[in-house]
């Protein structure tokens, strides 16, 4: 049975619609032929309880030779009781309205074993195929042998999986390595760096002017490594934090945020505008990642603003959106493009900053399930995060 099953498995679809339609057409033509011979069968034994009162004539040829079996004529139609004549009456008509209905029924019937046995079963592997790899699983296997179109996608499907699994494999040790090789590189950067810094101490208290001077630069310098190091540490860990959810007033949070970047902007010269949006209510977040992504905006505004900072709070989606804004000149395309990528600065070399505010901006918005939003607007630079609620 497997073997004879087997060929039509693998038959494409369109051959196996017309099989099914042409099976069960040729199932209501037989339904049909032996409901009209039951139908004939049965009023022929209700005809046979009256008595036969016609004569019966032949035709005849020539030589006056029979013809056929001859025909009945009645002068008079027998007499039926009620019951019979309705009976016979509904055996007329079942041979004439019996053949659509077995007909729809049939193509009905078609149509459901076709959908069940090729239909079904793929469409419900590549369902539960997207929603695995939507959520990022990658660790299953569609489990479906045939040879026909759904059949050939679901094996390209299981390629596709296959080629994702293995590339977000690799991806993840890349990132592992990375990590790795980051945290060694700070780790033994941190004892020549205090080396360096005790002989520049040294040369600090040299009687000679100009040794000072060069040591003073020095100095400087090692102070920017120590601040990279530092930095580099910081960056693993952030990489690897995640948010505390709790629950938490929106309303004395924003007048947090706001109070520490007015004292951030007053000391730099800048007016700070707020615009708060938040009713007074309660969500699920962590206030350490949003305060800590809220300063580094702050200070990054800070820095290329004119005159003026600006910054909101709403609701939108079922989180928190933070928005900071500055009369600054505004991000160039590169930076649209390249400013949350770390150690990008887009300035000077000599810059102090190491291009990783934004990065760590938006590995704290992803790790809380939003998003960092860069753009320009009309009079300067324009900087969002949006923190998301988790779904209990």
């Amino acid at each position: 049975m497997v073997k004879i099953m087997r060929p039509v498995q693998n038959l494409s679809l369109r051959k196996s619609l017309v099989l099914y339609i042409v099976l069960f057409v040729m199932f209501a033509l037989a339904l049909s032929i032996m409901t009209a011979s039951v139908c004939e069968t049965v009023a022929d034994k209700i005809n046979e309880k009256y008595p036969n009162t016609g004569e019966k004539y032949y035709l005849t040829n020539e030589q006056g030779e029979r013809l056929g079996e001859g025909t009945y004529i009645y002068k008079e139609l027998p007499v039926l009781n009620e019951q019979d004549e309705q009976l016979l009456a509904i055996l007329d008509l079942l041979p004439t309205v019996t053949p659509p209905i077995y007909s729809a029924f049939c193509i009905i019937a078609a149509a459901l074993l076709f959908y069940k046995n090729k239909l079904k079963k793929p469409l419900a592997e590549l369902r539960a195929a997207s929603e695995k790899i939507a959520n990022n699983d990658l660790d299953f296997s569609i489990d479906y042998d045939s040879n026909d179109e759904l059949g050939q996608l679901c094996a390209s499907f299981e390629i596709m999986r296959t080629t994702l699994a293995d590339n977000f494999s690799k991806m993840w040790r890349q990132v592992e390595e990375r990590k790795a090789l980051n945290a060694a590189f700070a780790h033994d950067l941190r004892t020549p760096l205090t080396v360096l810094k005790g002989y520049n101490e040294m040369l600090q208290a040299s009687d000679n002017s100009q040794t000072r001077e060069t040591a003073a630069t020095m100095g400087k310098h090692i102070s920017r490594m120590e601040n990279y190091v530092s930095s580099m540490s910081n960056l693993r860990r952030m990489e690897d934090t995640q948010p505390d959810y709790k629950l938490i007033d929106l309303q004395p949070l924003v007048s947090s945020l706001y109070d520490s970047a007015k004292i951030v902007c007053t000391k730099n010269g800048k007016e700070l505008i707020l615009q708060n949006d938040i009713p007074f209510l309660q969500l699920s977040l962590d206030s350490a990642f949003i305060s800590q992504v809220c300063n580094n905006l702050i200070s990054n505004a800070v820095r290329y603003a004119r005159t003026l900072v600006t910054i909101s709070f709403a609701l939108h989606d079922n989180g928190l959106l933070l928005s900071v804004s500055d009369d600054g000149n505004g991000f160039d395309k590169d930076s649209l493009q390249k400013a949350a990528n770390p150690y990008f600065t887009g300035e000077s070399n000599h810059s102090e900053h190491f291009g990783l505010g934004l990065y760590i901006c938006k590995l704290l918005c992803e790790h809380h399930n939003g998003y960092l939003r860069i753009e320009n607007t009309e009079v300067g630079a324009k900087v969002s995060a949006f923190f998301k609620t988790p779904v209990l």
